[in-house]
């Protein structure tokens, strides 16, 4: 590794502080949820406008951001999203299994997302582990390996989230069981969160303390019985951290998408509102 040694203390100090400066103990972050599998017209556009609003630092997306599934449309897919995307913060996606479905399509994703199909980054405290499960229901074994060790090599961050598209845990984490590899590993290294989307739904549970996150849909299709206090409606999570402690809300969508309504992640359960 090349490295660059400033000329003075001075500058170390200096560089020291805008670093600090950049990633604060106290930020806000937000999440946005699947735009496609029958995407619906206009509310993508309106989660980003009404999310960008929120100022926050960085967004982390759960997948699903193109159509895809044809090689040969799925360039032009992409450039379309992107130029939907807020360019006054970063935008950390997972793979959705409408964005990568064949080695064209993970070329693209890597093009356009700017980074692998799986991949961690930090900021302030904050650890992000980002897995890909777009090819698969469940975490294959290589993608259990590459969260252990890059847990295990960020074990000394105070604040830790997953992320992935599929809720490969959902079954388990509603019936509250424990036993399952990603629970153990989260357990082990104090993940705090674990978010994916997929289903479109608003759920949440919780196994040993450790919050699972099903994504509100943030353009696909609504399924269900299409009732609010289910988990079906269009919004954007809003995500504050304050030091140590995390305070996630849930956005709904104003008219003509919803009514507006926010809530506090608490509130909701394996089976919507509680």
């Amino acid at each position: 590794m090349k490295l660059w040694v400033p000329a003075s203390a001075a500058m170390v100090s200096i560089l020291l502080l805008g670093a600090a400066a950049a990633q604060p103990d106290s930020f806000r972050f937000v999440v946005i949820g699947d735009r496609t599998g029958e995407m619906q017209p206009g509310v993508y556009e309106r989660v980003w406008k009404d999310a960008a609003a929120e100022r926050p630092a960085f967004a982390v997306g759960v997948g699903d951001t193109i159509e895809g599934l044809h090689d040969d449309q799925a360039e032009a897919e992409w450039t379309g999203a992107q130029r939907l995307w807020p360019k006054t913060f970063e935008l950390y996606l997972a793979p959705g299994n409408h964005d990568i479905w064949s080695r064209r399509s993970e070329e693209l994703f890597r093009k356009y997302a700017g980074h692998a199909p799986h991949y961690s980054f930090d900021y302030g405290d904050a650890h992000f582990t980002v897995l890909d499960n777009s090819r698969s229901d469940q975490f294959s074994a290589a993608e259990l390996r590459f969260a252990e060790e890059d847990l295990e090599q960020h074990a000394d961050m105070p604040l830790k989230f997953i992320v992935s598209h599929r809720p490969s845990w959902i079954v388990q984490a509603i019936i509250g069981d424990a036993n399952f590899p990603l629970q153990q590993m989260a357990k082990k290294y104090g993940v705090q969160y674990v978010i994916a989307g997929h289903l479109h739904e608003m759920l949440h549970a919780q196994v040993e303390g450790i919050d699972y996150v099903s994504m509100v849909s943030a353009g696909g299709h609504l399924r269900g019985t299409l009732k609010y206090e289910d988990g079906w409606f269009f919004g954007y999570g809003v995500v504050d951290v304050r030091g140590r402690e995390v305070q996630f809300h849930v956005h709904e969508l104003g008219a003509p998408f919803g009514e507006g309504r926010t809530t506090e992640l608490k509130q909701w359960g394996p089976a919507g509102l509680r």
